[in-house]
């Protein structure tokens, strides 16, 4: 056996296998850039508990915050897909079923039904990482689901709102999402119920122009990256330095296109609030 076998040898009891070692075990911040413990970042509600920075959640960890137990949630509707034939570096469907096997969703929007708090709800949560969280079909038929979900059950509508606007590989139809959706939010106003938008980061493009400025209720989370436009486009058409926290939940709220910023660790309180003003206080029976 040679000196170099030897010492590879002596190390292996050494330095641990990397299959054996958990390579999520720290988080890097991506507001601070400091490394934070997983699971001390999951207990603090995905927040840095360092510079208090807001990570992106998906539908599942958004229910287990909000709801109390025992909410259901709801089947995904079955759509078209690739409806266009389209491709660009990979084929459409190639993507979608990347996204799928790294989110474990069948697409970008997920819906449930529950209480908080005692009150009825219905909450639509748009996850960015599933393909940006782009409007497409299958994110406008959910969303309409959803919306058919809170008039059943006569409680308010609440969405999440995380996209970064239409999806291109569906071209029209997915733009014609806007306009679907606009008119699912009139039938809930139809119906007397509360339509209540939390913004996150970032929501912008279509769906900015669409359902995501449409609520009742307006909440943003903070420092969120909220827009319609990307910020040199901006820039390079009014040829004027925009101010550095343009485009932001904090913005926003102060030239009054929202009502509130709210902190993560504060919303199901909120929530639970304004259902409770907003419906008449009532909750479901135990």
């Amino acid at each position: 056996m040679s000196w170099l076998s030897r010492v590879r040898n002596a190390l292996s009891f050494v330095v641990p296998n990397k299959a054996e070692t958990p390579d999520n075990l720290w988080h890097k911040c991506k507001g601070c850039g400091q490394m934070v413990f997983t699971r001390e970042l999951q207990e603090n509600m995905s927040v840095c508990p360092l510079c208090d920075h807001h990570e992106r959640i998906g539908g599942r960890a958004r229910f287990e915050q909000l709801f109390d137990a025992g909410y259901t949630v709801l089947p995904g509707p079955r759509v078209t897909e690739d409806p266009l034939k389209f491709r660009d570096q990979k084929p459409y469907p190639a993507r979608i079923k990347a996204a799928r096997a790294s989110t474990g969703e069948q697409d970008a929007f997920l819906n449930a039904s529950g209480t908080i708090d005692g009150h009825k709800a219905v909450i639509g949560v748009q996850d960015f990482a599933f393909m940006g969280g782009s409007m497409g079909q299958a994110v406008g038929e959910a969303f309409i689901a959803g919306v058919e979900a809170a008039i059943a059950a006569r409680a308010p509508y609440i969405v999440f709102t995380a996209s970064g606007g239409a999806r291109m590989q569906e071209g029209i139809l997915s733009l014609m999402q806007m306009p679907r959706s606009t008119v699912a939010i009139s039938m809930l106003h139809d119906a007397g119920l509360p339509y209540i938008v939390v913004l996150t980061d970032p929501t912008s493009g279509g769906v900015m122009a669409a359902y995501a400025m449409l609520g009742d209720v307006q909440i943003a989370e903070p420092k969120a990256t909220l827009a319609f436009t990307g910020r040199r486009v901006i820039e390079s058409t009014i040829r004027e330095k925009l101010p550095d926290d343009f485009q932001t939940s904090e913005y926003y709220l102060d030239h009054g296109l929202i009502d509130m910023v709210v902190h993560r660790k504060e919303l199901r309180e909120k929530l639970s609030q304004l259902i409770g003003l907003l419906v008449g206080g009532e909750k479901a029976a135990a």
